[in-house]
């Protein structure tokens, strides 16, 4: 008789840009988890928040939308209450290669409602960025930890760098489930599994203002191009574009077994005037 393998389906959705991305997020999380079978879903938050950064407020309208785990980016810190958020909410990671004395931690394990254990790690690149620790030494040391409880690890590796973020996922094949990139709010197409069972793409996406630059209204931009002026940046309104991937995962030997890029659009009126100081 033939034994089916147990597959593990985990939902990691791009980076959520302000208001219009949280509202597209908490409509259509559930029915994504219930059409792929998600059993663990993880999103990264860190520009949730009026675009950037992240709040108490904003972190709880996730989580309560199903999201199991929210990793961040550069943009963790953004506004003051974040550090005792960070600090004092499990469910939310910064990444592991900021300094120990930061608060909160960057790397954990987690277990899905069918008590399968996840690890999930958060890493920072350099190349472009400001300095932090480096992302491959953090690595090594939290990968060692995590597999000591679970062979199924999410690396969600926040970087501008293509080359860096391709780097981290060669560097990790076979020893981490997933290296999906965050940061650059484009998804790439370079989905794949590598040659020891990673899945890999180097930047899941945004889901925020499809008709926007970054998740920001166009104009302010173009017109910071022309005149190298600081301009008031404000986050876009709808319609929102939903980007995520789906990853299957053997949860005996945490290696992965596919990769599938989501996009869904969301059509609404434009609502939100959510705005983020110009940088």
């Amino acid at each position: 008789m033939l034994v089916r393998e147990i597959i593990l389906n985990i939902l990691l959705i791009g980076d959520i840009v302000g208001r219009p991305g949280r509202e597209a997020l908490v409509r259509l999380l559930p029915g994504l988890r219930r059409k792929y079978k998600a059993a663990f879903a993880i999103a990264n938050a860190e520009n949730a928040a009026g675009g950037m950064g992240i709040t108490p407020d904003t972190a709880a309208e996730l989580m309560d939308a199903g999201v199991d785990v929210l990793t961040t980016g550069n943009h963790v810190w953004r506004h003051r209450e974040a550090a005792s958020l960070v600090a004092e909410e499990p469910r939310l990671l910064r990444p592991a290669n900021y300094p120990a004395s930061a608060p909160g931690r960057g790397a954990a394990v987690f277990t899905t409602s069918e008590g399968q254990p996840v690890g999930v790690l958060n890493l920072l690149g350099r190349t472009f960025m400001r300095p932090v620790d480096c992302p491959f030494v953090a690595a090594d040391r939290e990968i060692e930890e995590i597999r000591a409880k679970t062979p199924v690890i999410v690396v969600d590796m926040h970087a501008e760098a293509t080359s860096e973020k391709q780097a981290m996922g060669w560097y990790l094949d076979g020893r981490a489930s997933a290296v999906i990139g965050t940061h650059t709010h484009v998804q790439t197409a370079d989905e794949r599994i590598l040659p020891q069972g990673t899945a890999y793409i180097t930047d899941v996406g945004m889901t925020g203002p499809r008709d926007s630059i970054l998740g920001v209204e166009v104009e302010p931009i173009v017109s910071r191009f022309l005149s190298g002026m600081p301009a008031r940046f404000r986050v876009a309104g709808w319609p929102v574009m939903l980007s995520a991937v789906v990853i299957d995962i053997a949860p005996e030997t945490g290696r992965a077994t596919s990769i599938q890029r989501v996009l869904q659009l969301v059509e609404e009126p434009q609502t939100t005037g959510e705005t983020q100081p110009g940088e």
